[in-house]
């Protein structure tokens, strides 16, 4: 097996599939590795500690996609890279199909194996491949909120913490899931006032008994979220359904109720995001103001810390790499029911129930 690591080319983006480490690992295993030329550079790994590790360095994209039976990326082709993919080819990154129409079209078209990160599932049931970019985007979100809130930036000039004699900031966090628990830590850490909304009672019982009351929690629904929202100085938008579109639980009259200068970040961009007034923005124009909010919806916000965001995923990808190394691609994928859940388009067709439903293809 030739497993090929491109460049990422997304705006802004820094991480890499493949970290010397994992390359050491796969080529160990009988696999020969391709990486592309200064792929890992933005994420601190150097050409060098890649062929050291056993890998061939490509100077092109076009060679690494032409030779490789496996592409190993981090975020979704984009156009560019389309007339790159090879027929029947296995690409293994971060799909997000449910929003990408077109993309979902190439794929078919080409036949190509499309095996989506946020669909592998663990033997519980949970989702160990979405899990560490949720845990870091849950974290900046708080961290990018409370930068966009500074007046100079157009925000309300509210620091989340307060001082003695002044009211915190209000955070609020719907969706207590990966991505939302670990907003919530962060903003209860810093000291703001933290409300956070949920359907799943367990989740906010578990968040409850953590904070041990210091964290407001509240069943999800429209006359709760419409209270919060129109009181927070920060709205973080955490709701997510693997691999089916994110449903939109803030209207737009609600937005229009949120004090001028509030900051909004939907961490459920990847997925078209769960606040009606959001738009996918990029790290080079992060933010725009609508009714008067501050809006931030950057869909690969994991690479603004693209070390940690690269260590984190490849850690959770290298036992599903390795064991299609091992197996080979067919066999890994009926041998593994996990790695089977996460197989979104196979010989032209849409495997996966939920982006099916989303795209209207059943």
């Amino acid at each position: 097996m030739l497993i090929g690591v491109p460049q990422e080319i997304k705006i802004g983006e820094t991480r890499v599939s493949m970290t010397p480490s994992l390359c050491r690992r796969c080529v160990t295993l009988g696999a020969k590795v391709l990486v592309e030329k200064s792929a890992g550079i933005s994420a601190g790994f150097t050409d060098a500690e890649y062929r050291a590790a056993g890998a061939t360095i490509a100077n092109s994209a076009r060679r690494v996609w032409r030779e490789a039976d496996l592409i190993l990326k981090v975020k979704e082709p984009l156009p560019a890279e389309y007339g790159l993919m090879r027929t029947g080819q296995t690409i293994f990154t971060y799909l997000h199909l449910a929003a990408g129409a077109e993309l979902t079209k190439v794929l078919l078209k080409k036949r190509i194996l499309g095996i989506a990160y946020e669909t592998v599932e663990a033997t519980d049931g949970s989702y160990p491949l979405l899990k560490p970019m949720s845990q870091i985007a849950g974290r900046l979100s708080i961290q990018i909120g409370a930068y966009r809130l500074q007046s100079q930036l157009g925000g309300s000039g509210v620091l989340l913490g307060g001082i003695p004699g002044t009211m915190p900031g209000h955070v609020v966090v719907i969706g207590a899931g990966n991505s939302g628990a670990h907003a919530v830590q962060m903003a209860a850490g810093m000291g703001a006032r933290v409300t956070v909304l949920d359907l799943d009672m367990r989740k906010l019982e578990a968040l409850d008994i953590e904070y041990r009351g210091r964290v407001v929690t509240l069943m999800s629904n429209p006359a709760n979220i419409e209270a919060e929202v129109s009181d927070a100085d920060l709205l973080i938008g955490a709701v997510l359904i693997p691999a089916a579109k994110a449903p939109i639980v803030v209207s737009r009259n609600v937005v229009k109720k949120m004090r001028p200068g509030s900051v909004i970040v939907d961490i459920a961009i990847d997925q078209g995001g769960c606040i009606e007034t959001i738009r996918p923005t990029s790290h080079e124009n992060p933010t725009y103001l609508e009714h008067g909010v501050v809006h931030y919806a950057v869909p690969n916000m994991p690479a603004l810390v693209g070390r940690t965001s690269t260590i984190g995923l490849t850690q959770a990808t290298e036992p599903f790499v390795a064991l299609l190394v091992q197996k080979g691609v067919e066999r890994a994928i009926a041998e593994h029911r996990g790695l089977a859940a996460g197989v979104n388009t196979r010989d032209g067709k849409i495997t996966c129930e939920a982006v099916s439903k989303a795209l209207g293809y059943s």
